[in-house]
């Protein structure tokens, strides 16, 4: 039976600003608050971040270059003594109705096989009504947050986040507070 928690990262808009589609370190800001959020959250949960990149589909930069951009992204966190397990990344357009874009749940459900992740246990924290279903469908609790596209697509929810927090700073202070959950929700 899968025993560690986790909390998955959407990264842009959640983690860094959201300026569009990019794929370089020049572009890359944490919001503030993320850094030390991210350290607290790590204390008791294995991190992963699961993005939409669909520049690559787009054109604006390859898959090679996104996975270099992804490394450089977790050394720059590591260097923040941020340890993310793995970058999951969807390159496709929405359209081509891939079994990896958000909110399909299937790189949850890969990280829990790959690395004995309870889903019932764990958290999804995005700023994309996406982000909200990913999780239900997983079976994971969800944070909905007000900063990157939050704001725009909030009335776009069709599923209730277990919490709307401001910013990633509140999401992870009110994930740690709750008690460990362990049962089904």
């Amino acid at each position: 039976m899968p025993d560690k928690r986790a909390v998955f990262l959407d990264r842009d808009g959640t983690i860094n600003d959201d300026v569009g589609y990019f794929c370089s370190l020049d572009r890359f800001r944490f919001i503030p608050g993320a850094v030390e959020a991210l350290r607290s959250l790590q204390k008791e949960f294995t991190l992963f971040i699961v993005t939409n990149q669909s520049g690559v589909a787009r054109k604006i930069f390859s898959e090679d270059e996104l996975i270099t951009f992804n490394r450089q992204v977790e050394d720059l966190l590591r260097a923040c003594g941020i340890e993310i397990t793995r970058t999951y990344y969807c390159p496709h357009l929405r359209q081509d109705r891939c079994q990896c874009c958000k909110p399909s749940p299937f790189f949850l459900r890969e990280a829990a096989k790959q690395y004995d992740i309870d889903l019932r246990r764990s958290f999804m924290i995005g700023d994309h009504p996406h982000d909200i279903e990913t999780a239900a469908a997983a079976g994971a609790g969800s944070v909905y947050l007000l900063t990157g596209h939050g704001p725009k697509h909030r009335s776009q929810l069709r599923v209730p986040p277990d919490l709307v927090a401001a910013n990633i700073s509140e999401a992870a202070e009110w994930i740690i507070s709750l008690p460990v959950r362990t049962q089904p929700r």
